[in-house]
C-alpha cells in the first residue's frame, strides 16, 4: 500500500482515495495504524464489504487470513483500539444484509465512519454497485 500510496502521491500531486473490497479495508486500516501520519496521505477510504469487526464466516477458516477476520481476534481488537477516532471521518464504508461473506451486516461498519447500506446486493457485487460506483466518484472528484 505504500508503494502505490506514495507512487500516485509522485504521479498526481493529490491524496489518492483507497477503494477497498473485503479484506483490501483491512489491508488499508493496517496500513494507516503503521505510518505515523498516513491519515493525511489519502483523500479518502472507501471499503465495500470489509470485515472491521470480523465476520461470522472467517470461523470456518484456517488461515491466517481467516484467523484475522474472526469477530473477537486480538488483531482486529488491537488494531481498533490503536485507530484515533478521527481517522473514522476518513471511511466510507458499503455493507448490506445480503452479503454472504461479511455476516453479520455491522460487522462491515466502522464506528463514526459514514456507513451506507447496500440492499439486496451480495458481497463481490457490492464492487460493482452503482452507489459504490457513485461514491466513488464523487470522491474522486472532491480529490482533484
Amino acid at each position: 500500500v505504500e508503494r502505490v500510496v506514495a507512487r500516485m502521491e509522485r504521479e498526481t500531486g493529490l491524496a489518492p482515495v483507497l477503494v477497498c473490497h473485503s479484506m483490501g479495508g483491512l489491508v488499508a486500516r493496517a496500513w494507516l495504524a503503521s505510518i505515523p501520519a498516513a491519515e493525511h496521505r489519502v483523500h479518502q477510504v472507501v471499503t465495500i464489504g470489509t470485515p472491521h469487526r470480523g465476520t461470522w464466516l472467517a470461523r470456518l477458516g484456517r488461515s491466517v487470513n481467516a484467523n484475522h477476520m474472526r469477530p473477537g481476534n486480538g488483531w482486529l481488537d488491537a488494531l481498533a483500539s490503536a485507530e484515533p477516532p478521527e481517522r473514522a471521518k476518513l471511511f466510507t464504508c458499503f455493507y448490506g444484509h445480503a452479503d454472504n461473506i461479511v455476516f453479520p451486516p455491522l460487522c462491515a461498519t466502522l464506528p463514526g465512519a459514514d456507513n451506507r447500506h447496500l440492499p439486496a446486493t451480495p458481497h463481490v457485487a457490492m464492487a460493482y454497485h452503482p452507489g459504490v460506483m457513485t461514491e466513488v466518484l464523487r470522491h474522486l472528484r472532491a480529490a482533484a
